[in-house]
C-alpha cells in the first residue's frame, strides 16, 4: 500500500536523524550539548542538514515524502492530458528518443522507476515486440519448408511475441500506478509487464536483476538523488545501463527566458483550468529550476558509481538525457 511505503520513507530518514543525533555525542561534546555556543552551532548544522527543498519552499526532509506524494495523488488522472498540453506533445517525441537511445533487445529486463502511468513501459514493449517479430519474419524466410500451420502457431504465441523481454515499472505512488494499470487494461498490454508499488531510494529487489533501469521525469522528486542513484546501481545486472530522461538547464538565454515566462504564467493556470490544480503544477515548475544542470547531474551519476556516462540535451536543453552503465 502506498501509504506505509511513504511511511517507510519518513522513518528511514527519521532513522538517519537519530544516527546524527548519536555521532554528535563524542567525548568532550557531551557537556556544551545542546546549551553552549558550540552546541547551539551543531544543532543548527543538524538542522540545515534536514532540510531539504520543495519546488523554491524550504522544508524538512520528512515533509517532502509526504508533498510530493500528494502532488502525483492530486494530478494523476490528468497527468497524461497535462503532459501533452503543457509540453505541446513534444514529450512524446522525448520518450521515443529515450527508447531509440536504448534499443532494447528481446529478452531485455527493464525497471522503469517513477513510471506510473506507464508511457516508457509501453513504449518498451511495442519496440522489444517490433525487434521480435522482425527477427522471427527473417527466420521464416529462412526456412522454407514450414508449413503454414506452423507458421500462424508462431505468430499466435502470445507468450513469446516478446522474447523473453520483462518491464517492471515501479512507483511510489498508488494513484499512479492506477492510472497506468488501467491504461495497460484498456491497451490490451499482458504479457511481459509488471506493476510494482516500490520507492527509489528503497528499492523492492535484488541486486544484480535488470538490463536497464530507467526513470524519466521522477528523479527531481525524490528527497535523496543520490541513494536513488545508488539503488539503480545496485539493482542492475553487471554492464546494465542506466538512462533519465528529466527536465534541464536551457543553454540558449533567449529561449531560456521565453521558457520562463511559459512556465510560471501559463503552466500553473493550465494546472487549475484542467486539473483544477494550480499549487500542484506550480511546485512541478519550480523542482524544474531545482534541479543540477546537465554536468552536475552527470557527476552525481558518476559518484554513484556509474562509467562511461553521458548526457545528450534536447530541445535546446529544456531536457536531457543521462545515460551511464555498471562496468
Amino acid at each position: 500500500m502506498a501509504a506505509p511505503r511513504t511511511c517507510g520513507l519518513w522513518s528511514y530518514c527519521g532513522r538517519g536523524l537519530s544516527r546524527a543525533k548519536r555521532n554528535c555525542g563524542l567525548p568532550g561534546l557531551r557537556s556544551s550539548w545542546p546549551w553552549g555556543p558550540l552546541g547551539a552551532r551543531l544543532l543548527s548544522q543538524e538542522k540545515r542538514a534536514t532540510e531539504t527543498h520543495f519546488g523554491f519552499e524550504t522544508v524538512s526532509e520528512e515533509e517532502k515524502g509526504g508533498k510530493v506524494y500528494q502532488v502525483f495523488e492530486s494530478v494523476a488522472k490528468k497527468y497524461d492530458v497535462m503532459n501533452d498540453m503543457m509540453s505541446l506533445g513534444i514529450h512524446r517525441v522525448w520518450k521515443d528518443l529515450l527508447l531509440r537511445k536504448m534499443h532494447p533487445l528481446p529478452g531485455t529486463q527493464l525497471l522503469d522507476v517513477a513510471g506510473g502511468t506507464g508511457d516508457i513501459a509501453f513504449r518498451f514493449l511495442n519496440y522489444v515486440q517490433a525487434q521480435h517479430q522482425g527477427k522471427q519474419k527473417k527466420q521464416l524466410r529462412a526456412q522454407q519448408n514450414l508449413s503454414w500451420e506452423e507458421i500462424a502457431k508462431k505468430y499466435q504465441n502470445e507468450e513469446d511475441s516478446l522474447g523473453g523481454s520483462l518491464v517492471m515499472v515501479c512507483d511510489i505512488n498508488r494513484e499512479m500506478l492506477k492510472v497506468g494499470k488501467q491504461k495497460a487494461f484498456d491497451r490490451g498490454y499482458k504479457a511481459g509487464l509488471a506493476w510494482v508499488l516500490g520507492d527509489a531510494e528503497e528499492l523492492p529487489f535484488d541486486d544484480d536483476k535488470f538490463d536497464v533501469y530507467t526513470i524519466a521525469f521522477g528523479i527531481r522528486n525524490v528527497t535523496h538523488i543520490d541513494r536513488a542513484l545508488q539503488e539503480a546501481h545496485r539493482v542492475l545486472k553487471p554492464g546494465g545501463r542506466f538512462l533519465c530522461l528529466e527536465f534541464s538547464q536551457v543553454n540558449n538565454p533567449l529561449i531560456s527566458r521565453l521558457y520562463d515566462l511559459y512556465s510560471f504564467q501559463v503552466i500553473p493556470v493550465l494546472g487549475e483550468v484542467v486539473a483544477g490544480d494550480w499549487k500542484s503544477y506550480q511546485y512541478l515548475v519550480e523542482s524544474i529550476r531545482k534541479f543540477p544542470s546537465q554536468e552536475a547531474f552527470k557527476e552525481m551519476i558518476e559518484d554513484a558509481g556509474f562509467q562511461k556516462v553521458t548526457y545528450e540535451s534536447l530541445t535546446s536543453g529544456i531536457v536531457a538525457i543521462h545515460s551511464g552503465f555498471k562496468l
